[in-house]
């Protein structure tokens, strides 16, 4: 049994506003919940279950601000939910037999590599550019991929979209987020579902921050809509990097 005293629900709901803010515009959300579902002394197991509901229902609502905002289409991304969530049962299967471990020492060296390519490519983004592959080709493989990546480990896993969505597919930034919520919510959905059935889950935790989290998600998706592409970036690089060094924080320190 966890039990919380009402200051660690304030700070376990603000947390949870702000990190369904970020997430609404660059992802990274879990670098603020999981650490802070943490410190108020959730067990790992219970705080990734946790994580994963009140995440979920920030990825939801940000979506459906999008959606409302013309800038996504549930119908023109089946095919990637589809095979993300294919993706993403593969991953969660995968990780109860299969050590992480590994990940934690390639991933940081590939988000270095996002950071910088975006970094040194201001442009990146800015506009919409050709297709560099056909969109359902796109969506089976980067599906496969990395619903499989989320389900598995899953820091970053919106980065890596939102740059796959931009390079391959030659979609704004303004459109490639709001399609990496949709895709988010997917492999989120199909993880809380293994960590349910496992017992890793705090359903009162997890619905109250994913009131929060509903909150700044809402408020983060419309700073996306009225804010210009740059406003998006410098954000995306902010995120990126403080995922970059969470993750060598937990893996070296």
């Amino acid at each position: 049994m966890i039990t919380l005293s009402l200051l660690q629900m304030c700070v376990l709901f603000l947390a949870a506003v702000f990190a369904g803010f970020v997430d609404a515009i660059a992802g990274g959300g879990g670098i603020i919940t999981v650490p802070a579902l943490l410190a108020v002394g959730f067990p790992p197991h219970l705080a990734l279950g946790t994580n994963k509901l009140q995440a979920s229902f920030g990825s939801l609502t940000a979506a459906l601000n999008y959606r409302r905002g013309n800038l996504l289409s549930f119908r023109a991304l089946a095919l990637g939910i589809g095979f993300t969530a294919l993706g993403a049962i593969a991953g969660t299967m995968t990780v109860q037999v299969v050590s992480a471990e590994w990940l934690k020492h390639i991933i940081p060296v590939l988000l270095i590599v996002i950071f910088v390519y975006v970094l040194c490519n201001p442009d990146l983004g800015a506009l919409h550019k050709p297709q560099r592959m056909v969109p359902w080709l796109f969506y089976v493989i980067a599906g496969c991929l990395l619903g499989f990546y989320d389900g598995f480990f899953g820091p970053g896993t919106g980065s890596l979209w939102t740059v796959a969505l931009v390079v391959w597919l030659g979609l704004d930034l303004k459109r490639a987020t709001a399609q990496t919520k949709a895709l988010n919510f997917t492999s989120n959905i199909v993880s809380l579902g293994t960590f349910f059935l496992g017992g890793h889950v705090v359903i009162f935790a997890g619905l109250m921050m994913g009131a929060g989290q509903m909150i700044g998600a809402y408020l983060g998706s419309h700073v996306v809509m009225r804010r210009g592409t740059k406003f998006v970036r410098i954000f995306f690089l902010c995120v990126v990097a403080l995922t970059i060094g969470k993750i060598l924080w937990s893996t070296y320190h």
